[in-house]
C-alpha cells in the first residue's frame, strides 16, 4: 500500500500520516521534512535563497524517490499536487487521499504557524482566511484528481481505513 495525502496546509496531512503510519506498521514520511533533509535548508530559506521553481522541481524530485518503495504513507505539500505532474505521477504509484478541511479550521490552525510557512508569512490574520480561499480554488482541479476525498467530520482513522481497504 502506498498513499500520499494531500490537501491544503493546515489540512491535518502530517498528523494522519503518522496516525496511519502507525495502524499500517510501514514507514510514515513527510515531503517538506525530506526536501529540508535533502537541501539543508528549511523550506523558508529555500524559497528566499532559490525561489519557488527551484523549490517545485526539489520537490518533484524527492516525490519520485517514492517509485521505488513498497509500503508507506507520505504526507505531503500543499501545492505538490499542482506541479511537475505529480498529482497523474502519485494516482499511477499509490492511492491519493485528499484531506479537505474548511477554510475556517485552516485558518485557525494555521495563524500561529505563519513564521514557518514561506506562502503565508506576510498575511495579517484577515488575509490569510482570503488566501487560503484563493489557493483552494486554484488547487481543485488537482485535489479533485483523487482517489479518495474525505471532508470535515468524516477525517477520521476509521474511515481511512475503511476507505482504503
Amino acid at each position: 500500500m502506498k498513499l500520499f495525502l494531500i490537501g491544503m496546509m493546515g489540512s491535518g496531512k502530517s498528523y494522519w500520516c503518522k496516525e496511519l503510519a502507525k495502524k499500517l506498521k510501514c514507514g510514515g514520511y513527510d515531503l517538506d521534512f525530506l526536501i529540508e533533509s535533502s537541501e539543508e535548508k528549511t523550506i523558508a530559506e529555500i524559497f528566499a535563497d532559490e525561489g519557488e521553481e527551484y523549490f517545485r522541481k526539489a520537490e518533484a524530485k524527492v516525490l519520485r524517490w517514492f517509485g521505488e518503495k513498497k509500503l508507506f504513507v507520505l504526507a505531503t505539500g500543499g501545492g505538490t499536487s499542482c506541479f511537475h505532474e505529480n498529482m497523474q505521477w502519485m494516482n499511477k504509484n499509490g492511492v491519493t487521499i485528499w484531506i479537505d478541511e474548511n477554510i475556517d479550521v485552516l485558518a485557525e490552525r494555521l495563524k500561529p504557524e505563519k513564521d514557518h510557512r514561506p506562502l503565508i508569512k506576510d498575511l495579517s490574520d484577515d488575509e490569510l482566511k482570503d488566501f487560503l480561499s484563493k489557493k483552494l480554488e486554484e488547487r481543485k482541479q488537482f485535489y479533485s484528481q483523487s482517489a479518495i476525498h474525505l471532508q470535515g467530520k468524516d477525517i477520521n482513522l476509521k474511515n481511512i481505513l475503511k476507505l482504503i481497504s
